[in-house]
């Protein structure tokens, strides 16, 4: 089911709440990953609907930058729904999406899965991906004050959720610890296949970053 209204006024409503966001996480973070999960929807048998309000919704409230509180966003996209008289069903499925779409140190169980999610969640993590996820964890790095590189900090792995959230080590090891992990736990088809050439462009990027620490190029 298709309803235009309902995705304008959601889309003026996140660059509202957004207007002053860290700019890894801002508007034009929501638009990438809304035209990404569109076209990944495309392949997949799916309500479009709910991708586009899960895509539009999904960070409107990031925990990273709410003490860590995991239940703002969704709240705060319930709120919205609701007082666009949304269904029930549609609005319990968005915020179910906001609830799971996190990486969580990669050690998070899911207590809700869907295509929808599945869908949203690749969208969301091939953003994280390529020059765009270089350039979004350099950013982040920078917002949180965390140093570029140490050679004596080694990535920390397994992190549990808590150690996860909690984390302050560098930016490259943040490479190790989620990003260069995630094109092996893309959902679809379509995300797996352009998950390929954005790890393999971040690969690359490290050996030259190292090879530029060094002094060898």
């Amino acid at each position: 089911m298709n309803n235009p209204a309902l995705i304008h006024k959601t889309i003026n409503f996140v660059k509202e709440k957004l207007e002053n966001a860290e700019s890894g996480h801002d508007w034009f973070h929501i638009q990438r990953v809304y035209n990404t999960a569109k076209q990944i929807a495309e392949k997949e048998d799916c309500n479009l609907l709910v991708v586009e309000l899960g895509a539009l919704l999904h960070d409107i409230a990031d925990s990273k930058f709410h003490d860590g509180d995991e239940t703002v966003g969704p709240k705060t996209a319930r709120q919205f729904l609701e007082q666009q008289n949304a269904d029930e069903e549609t609005i319990a499925h968005v915020v179910a999406i906001i609830e799971n779409i996190s990486f969580k140190g990669g050690n998070f169980e899911r207590k809700f899965n869907s295509v929808e999610l599945q869908v949203v969640q690749d969208a969301d993590r091939l953003d994280a991906l390529g020059a765009i996820g270089i350039a979004r964890a350099f950013n982040y790095g920078g917002f949180k004050n965390r140093a570029l590189y140490d050679p004596a900090q080694e990535p920390q792995m397994n992190m549990t959720k808590e150690e996860y959230k909690n984390s302050n080590g560098t930016t490259v090891n943040h490479f190790y610890e989620k990003l260069l992990l995630l094109k092996d736990r893309m959902n679809t088809q379509t995300g797996k296949q352009m998950a390929e050439n954005r790890h393999a462009y971040m690969v690359n990027f490290l050996a030259q970053f190292y090879a530029e620490w060094e002094g060898e190029k």
